[in-house]
């Protein structure tokens, strides 16, 4: 019976097929909390008990100390204007070791933690991401981090030292003009041959695009398909993709040509090679590593998605929610400060909530990271939900600043990285691929305690595996629809919670529901949908929201806990798990509404019906706005504790650090601000008027004191400077012309 409904199965394509390049995917790399939640049976123990890491005191003194004194060298807008970054912070970061986190310390690197690595790169990248950038390819997928792994020892001997020190700056040339996110189909070539001296050598042809660093880069790693006829090798006629090394200089090899990337103005451009000549040492892995590359890609950036572009999407919205907060507080209109009226306060709570929820996630992560694990679907949903949310946040931001977001100059704190947002969202892997194809399509094959039993039995054609797996699976959906309902009835009454913070017991339970409802809802995707699943982008992408909302709730509550339940932060608590509960809610109605066949009929009538007579939850409330809101609007230890990882520019006459400087002075005159709009409300002052301006009179009304009249002088001073724009006389408004700035660039990257 088993053996016919196997055929059946496979005539009818009722599973997906796994090509090559898929299987190495779902290979590489780890299963974490997801493999809980497509289960549909969070393990919340399990949860409190996994890491969630802070840094050494190395790693914190590097963050304190050279990481502080590179951002006080940085001018953004004059790296903007001239697109280059000054030699002399180049040397420091150089000379200080920027460049080699990665590398282990035997090979001169600092063999810093992920955790290290991100949080660093969240503190540079809101500064400057053209800075940024020098420090982040080093430090993510290419040279070191594959010698690293996968290199001989020669090339460790030879290539880390001087990777560590940055004597060569590196790039990684995967993405071609027909190969974006459909990155295994490159066209970019490698032949193998024997030369005329009797050595085997490759024989390269490609071009590459969007490589960052590639202008400026000596050590370029390609990415390319490589064929050896002869079978020289003793690998095939076609070992597949491989990452070959090659140094700038080699005949046929070009670079320094730029893109011009939106925002940060950071070193962008193509590689271009042709019949490039480089012996089979520059494989990485040395001949060995033939074919290998795919596979290598696939095991690095399953933790690695996690990292870099995480980081710099969550330090940017950190950034963005700190200094709309001191606005929403510094800037007044109608009487008062603007983040006193509703529409404002909306956005500053959203602001701090959700940058409380996305520190969360960056830390959890990099802490599993840490602890071994190379999770590909947890990494996939930093990436892009990160990314994703960094951008509304900064909309938010640039709305609450309103003109002096738009204005452009030394001053304007959110307009670049508001520009910049797209460039995370692009890039290693488009946010639009990695939401509708790969985090469900990969995780429910590989996280789904069978599904890929079921696949491989099919495609092994063994009846006994299909037997046990298949049964297995069906006892498993069986649990989990009973689990499920149990705690639909219940409202998530039957979840197993731990020992944790009664006020945040019911958040557990509601993800522990959503959890289960989610396993139910895979497995109803596999059986009626299957094969088709993959065409389905729509819908797979709202599987993809409930798991990614589920991560990054389950990672606050982590944060909730590891921090030892800080009650002045439950505000931002509330109304993160409360969000996160409501996109569950709204993901689960979408999925219901489109689920498509006989079993949709039932989902968008029935179901949903129910679905929304006993919702998992509902938007944040206004309450809870406006408490998250004053999270951030009041410079108080809880501020500064919330800005941990942010720089706070010491220069108090530009950008952030004039704005902080204001937002304190207004902070300390409060009091007696409020002391004078009692007055007003009472008709002893004039009405109409702003508190600062009305000192004097309360002064002699004996309202305020002498010292509380200069607090809030000061104060309204400080607002006014605040609040300025940035304005040019026509000889710096108008661009000059660039030729010796191009002259001078070409001859420091070609010395």
């Amino acid at each position: 019976m088993f053996a016919q409904l196997m055929n059946w199965m496979r005539s009818r394509r009722m599973l997906p097929s796994i090509s090559d390049t898929e299987r190495q995917a779902l290979e590489a790399g780890s299963v974490w909390i997801d493999g809980d939640f497509f289960r549909g049976k969070a393990d919340f123990r399990a949860l409190l008990e996994a890491p969630y890491s802070t840094l050494s005191e190395e790693e914190q003194a590097f963050l304190d100390g050279p990481v502080e004194e590179l951002l006080g060298m940085i001018d953004r807008y004059q790296i903007g204007r001239t697109k280059r970054v000054p030699d002399d912070v180049v040397q420091f970061i150089k000379e200080q070791g920027f460049m080699g986190f990665l590398i282990p310390r035997q090979y001169g690197g600092k063999a810093f933690s992920t955790l290290a690595i991100s949080t660093i790169l969240a503190k540079i990248s809101p500064v400057c991401n053209t800075v940024g950038t020098l420090v982040v390819i080093p430090n993510s997928l290419g040279a070191a981090e594959l010698i690293i792994h996968y290199g001989t020892q020669a090339q460790k001997d030879h290539y880390l030292p001087r990777l560590a020190c940055g004597d060569y700056v590196p790039c990684f040339g995967l993405t071609e003009l027909t190969a974006g996110s459909d990155a295994a189909s490159i066209q970019a070539t490698g032949e193998v041959f024997r030369d005329t001296d009797g050595e085997i050598r490759l024989r390269l042809n490609f071009r590459k695009r969007y490589i960052t660093l590639a202008p400026i880069a000596n050590l370029c790693t390609i990415a390319c398909s490589l064929h050896d006829p002869e079978q020289l090798l003793g690998r095939g006629k076609a070992p597949g993709i491989t990452c070959v090394m090659v140094r700038k200089g080699t005949p046929g090899f070009t670079s320094g040509e730029h893109h011009d990337p939106i925002g940060d103005p950071f070193y962008n451009g193509p590689l271009e090679g042709r019949d490039v000549v480089v012996p089979v040492d520059n494989i990485i892995g040395g001949a060995d590593g033939a074919g290998e590359g795919w596979k290598m890609l696939m095991q690095q950036l399953a933790g690695g998605r996690a990292v870099s572009l995480p980081a710099g999407a969550v330090g940017g919205a950190k950034v963005a929610a700190l200094a709309t907060g001191a606005y929403s507080m510094v800037r007044q209109q109608f009487g008062l400060p603007i983040g006193r009226m509703d529409g404002v306060e909306e956005k500053v709570g959203r602001l701090a909530g959700l940058s409380y929820l996305l520190e969360a996630s960056r830390i959890f992560g990099c802490s599993a990271i840490d602890a071994g694990e190379q999770p590909p679907v947890i990494s996939a949903v930093l990436k892009a939900y990160t990314t994703e949310l960094a951008q509304q946040l900064s909309i938010d931001g640039m709305d609450v600043f309103a003109g002096a977001a738009v204005m452009q100059g030394p001053n304007n704190i959110l307009g670049m990285g508001y520009k910049s947002a797209p460039v995370g969202i692009t890039v290693e892997g488009a946010n639009i691929l990695t939401r509708t194809l790969m985090i469900f399509g990969q995780g429910a094959t590989r996280c789904h305690p069978y599904a890929l039993k079921v696949v491989e039995a099919v495609e092994k054609d063994d009846t006994e595996q299909f037997r046990n797996s298949l049964l297995g699976w069906m006892r498993h959906f069986g649990l989990g629809l009973l689990r499920a309902e149990g705690h639909y009835l219940t409202r998530g009454w039957l979840v197993s919670v731990p020992d944790v913070a009664p006020e945040t017991r019911r958040y557990y339970r509601r993800l522990g529901w959503a959890s289960a409802r989610f396993g139910v809802m895979t497995d109803l995707a596999m059986f009626a949908i299957g094969g088709t699943l993959k065409r389905r982008g729509k819908l797979t992408g709202r599987y993809a929201d409930v798991l990614a909302w589920l991560v990054l709730g389950a990672s606050t509550l982590r944060r909730y806990e590891a921090e030892g339940r800080r009650h002045q932060d439950l505000p931002m608590v509330h109304y993160a798990l409360n969000h996160a509960l409501w996109k569950i809610q709204q993901a689960f109605e979408d999925i219901y509404r489109n689920f498509g066949g006989p079993l949709g009929l039932w989902l968008g009538t029935v179901g949903i019906f129910e679905l929304r007579l006993n919702p998992l939850g509902a938007a944040p409330t206004d309450l809870m706005s406006h408490r998250a809101a004053l999270c951030i609007q009041s410079d108080n230890e809880q501020f500064r504790r919330l800005a941990y990882g942010v720089y706070l520019p010491k220069d108090q006459t530009v950008g952030l650090g004039r704005l902080l400087h204001a937002f304190a002075r207004v902070t300390r005159a409060h009091p007696a601000a409020e002391r004078i709009i009692k007055a007003q409300k009472a008709r002893k002052l004039p009405r109409g008027r702003l508190p600062a301006e009305l000192a004097e009179e309360a002064l002699l009304a004996g309202i305020i004191k002498e010292s509380e009249a200069a607090l809030l002088r000061h104060a309204l001073e400080a607002r006014m400077e605040a609040i300025e724009v940035d304005t040019f006389a026509p000889e710096a408004y108008f661009a000059r012309d660039n030729e010796e700035a191009a002259d001078t660039y070409r001859r420091v990257v070609n010395a």
